[in-house]
């Protein structure tokens, strides 16, 4: 036998490594002054194998890690695994043979609170319920009544309190169904929509009264399950088109909109202007090009104008800094939002996934971006954007990240002033562990 060195993969090295100890630590140590009008929960989960191994990114059990804020104080810093039926058979690295058991996710994407019910979801699965001390309670499925998985990234309307989301893990017809749940959580829409194959649909958009389905040709193929990557190809061949439909419609309803074949993992907003929708999105040339594990591109802010009376479609970017993650504040989803959030991501890529070292602000009218800059060696997250209060103007309110510093080997969690953007966090906490890189997260404030 000759001296073969084993090569760790990406996501199980450096801070993408693993972490195994579950922790609870109270009165964590601040650097600056935690706003007192800060008062919640922030969430944030990632894949995290348990057993130190998985096949693919996205394929770890799925870690929350948990910041508590009280009366300008950080009371609590927590991490829990979410305890899937993966998880407890140690099957988490074998995702793709429990597809058919929509009891065997991850939930290892993102997290929300809907209905006074916190899920954590991936998009092939349904959610796993958890409590705000991050036990979990288990797999929801609106009392029985959803039959699909639930994507990653639904939508929660801020004027109606509905929950909007969808389904693409299909392998016949349809291959794609819409969901609609009233605030309560009683799910009282699911309507099949029709589109010619199975695509990797991660996220979708919302307006006032729309939804936009984003039919891009990522689509299904098996020799990528067979090389031992996702199962999903970047064919530009097939096109590329947005689907309208009006948010209780049906798919007779639905009016689609050829675009140049593109791919989007995660959009800012939407928006109505009278006869026309404005999207915003991080746009990437594609995705998964070349294997199951091409991350070589990433994206840049477009903005997208439907015009629904002309059935066109006005392409237009808005800045050509690489970023994505992009999160306005919660309380605009699906109406005019003027600022939106970004994190950084290198220029140039290779197979695997780096995150940047500064935040973006834009103005999504003027394209206007301003920088947060990290510093040497900070890698950051997600920014989630918390406001004042509930009455609290657009942009009067904090941006929450937790970022990581390669130098030291130290996680932290930064609070941005939003109106001083480029300037010093206003409060740091230092986290008691490191806190591998992760997905997405939300801010769930106190009940007023």
């Amino acid at each position: 036998m000759g001296n073969e060195v084993e090569t760790v993969p990406w996501h199980l090295s450096g801070n993408w490594e693993p972490m195994q100890v579950e922790a609870t630590t109270t009165d964590l140590e601040t650097e600056g002054q935690i706003p007192e009008e800060l008062n919640g929960l922030y969430l944030r989960v990632g894949p995290n194998p348990s057993r130190g191994w998985s096949e693919h990114w996205f394929f770890g059990d799925g870690m929350v890690h948990g910041l508590a804020l009280q009366g300008g104080r950080a009371l609590s810093y927590r991490n829990r695994f979410v305890r899937t039926r993966p998880f407890e058979n140690r099957a988490g690295d074998k995702p793709m043979e429990a597809m058919d058991d929509l009891t065997m996710g991850l939930a290892n994407t993102h997290v929300i609170r809907h209905a006074d019910r916190i899920l954590a979801l991936e998009e092939g699965h349904f959610p796993y319920e958890l409590t705000p001390g991050l036990d979990t309670v288990g797999p929801w499925d609106f009392d029985g009544k959803l039959t699909t998985s639930v994507t990653a990234h639904p939508k929660i309307c801020p004027a109606t309190g509905e929950l909007l989301f969808f389904s693409y893990f299909s392998f016949e017809p349809p291959y794609l169904t819409y969901h609609r749940a009233d605030a309560e959580g009683r799910l009282v829409q699911t309507e099949p929509i029709d589109i010619p194959k199975m695509v990797m649909m991660h996220d979708f958009n919302i307006t006032q009264n729309h939804v936009v389905f984003m039919d891009l040709p990522l689509a299904f193929n098996l020799e990528s399950i067979a090389e031992g990557g996702l199962p999903f190809r970047f064919e530009p061949e097939a096109g590329a088109r947005l689907g309208v439909m009006p948010r209780n419609g049906t798919n007779s309803d639905v009016t689609w909109h050829e675009i140049d074949p593109c791919y989007v993992f995660h959009p800012v907003n939407a928006y109505e202007d009278g006869d026309n929708l404005v999207l915003h999105v991080s746009r990437l040339d594609s995705a998964f090009a070349e294997s199951g594990d091409d991350y070589s591109a990433s994206g840049c802010l477009w903005r997208w104008t439907i015009d629904t009376v002309a059935g066109t479609v006005h392409e237009e970017q808005l800045d050509d800094r690489r970023g994505d993650f992009g999160r306005i504040d919660d309380r605009l989803v699906g109406h005019p939002a003027r600022y939106g959030y970004l994190m950084a991501l290198p220029d140039t890529g290779g197979d695997y996934v780096e995150y940047g070292e500064t935040l973006y602000k834009y103005d999504l009218t003027t394209g206007q971006r301003w920088d947060h800059e990290l510093g040497t060696g900070v890698k950051g997250g997600e920014p989630v954007f918390a406001p004042a209060g509930p009455d609290a103007e657009e942009d009067e309110g904090w941006v929450l990240c937790i970022v990581h510093d390669e130098n030291s080997d130290r996680s932290k969690f930064l609070i941005i002033d939003a109106r001083d953007f480029e300037g010093p966090p206003v409060a740091t906490v230092n986290l008691p562990q490191r806190v591998p890189y992760g997905a997405h997260g939300s801010w769930m404030p106190d009940p007023a």
